[in-house]
């Protein structure tokens, strides 16, 4: 994956967009674009690089040490124990025509099952409904999530923020997404949407991406970065659904 450029004569803060992926995580890692009159004209955002992590831990380590200021990651973070999160249906709603790409979120005691039958038991004993085999499919990662945020002291929590990549993209786009991600309609359309930001719009036009990640990962992990810059440097405001914590002080909040 190309990226933009590295200004070695400043250093700026660095944010992280972050997707799970077949083989661990896609962090997209990415700053605020070149002052006005330069290349990228203000508002940009430089994207600086793109690897697969194996291990959550290692990712959170890139805030743990200071150095990523913040990171938006598209995973459940708050969990419920008796009912589905509002964040979700708040989402779903939001969505509209992209509204399938929300899994709804597991309850809490669906993170101990050791196969799919026994996590359908426990979410209908829990919350009434069962899990599909889909949202299943993610619980080992909203585990390591789960495990690792729980571990971590409160300063580090507090620059780690749940998000949506189809959220994200319908905030730059001005509207959900038209054609799905998976599509060549899909991938330029969200394609275009980064371009019109990233400085240099050539760090996301080309198709090479990490041994382990998938394209649709890649665009996913940019466009969290992108907008994890934005909420920091005078773009489109966050857009922020759903409130609370859970009992461990997670919160159950979606940003966009």
């Amino acid at each position: 994956m190309d990226v933009a450029p590295h200004n070695p004569g400043r250093t700026p803060a660095l944010f992280a967009g972050v997707d799970g992926c077949r083989t661990g995580w896609v962090v997209a890692l990415a700053a605020a674009g070149t002052p006005a009159g330069r290349a990228g004209g203000p508002g940009s955002v430089e994207v600086r690089s793109v690897q697969v992590v194996a291990r959550f831990a290692e990712v959170l380590a890139l805030v743990e040490d200071g150095a990523v200021t913040t990171m938006a990651l598209d995973m459940p973070v708050g969990l419920r124990r008796d009912r589905p999160r509002d964040c979700d249906v708040l989402t779903r709603a939001a969505l509209g025509p992209r509204r399938a790409s929300v899994f709804p979120a597991p309850v809490r005691a669906v993170l101990d099952a050791t196969d799919h039958a026994e996590a359908v038991r426990r979410s209908r004993a829990a919350c009434g409904t069962g899990i599909s085999v889909q949202a299943w499919n993610l619980v080992p990662k909203v585990r390591e999530v789960d495990e690792a945020l729980r571990a971590a002291p409160p300063g580090v929590r507090a620059r780690v923020h749940e998000a949506h990549p189809e959220l994200a993209f319908a905030t730059l786009l001005g509207a959900p997404a038209r054609h799905p991600k998976r599509t060549t309609a899909g991938r330029r359309e969200r394609l275009g949407a980064l371009h019109r930001v990233v400085a240099a719009g050539r760090a996301t036009a080309r198709r090479s991406v990490p041994r382990g990640a998938a394209p649709d990962d890649v665009l996913d992990a940019l466009v969290l970065a992108v907008r994890a810059v934005q909420w920091h440097d005078d773009g489109p405001p966050a857009v922020v659904l759903g409130e609370g914590t859970d009992e461990f002080g997670l919160p159950t909040v979606v940003r966009g």
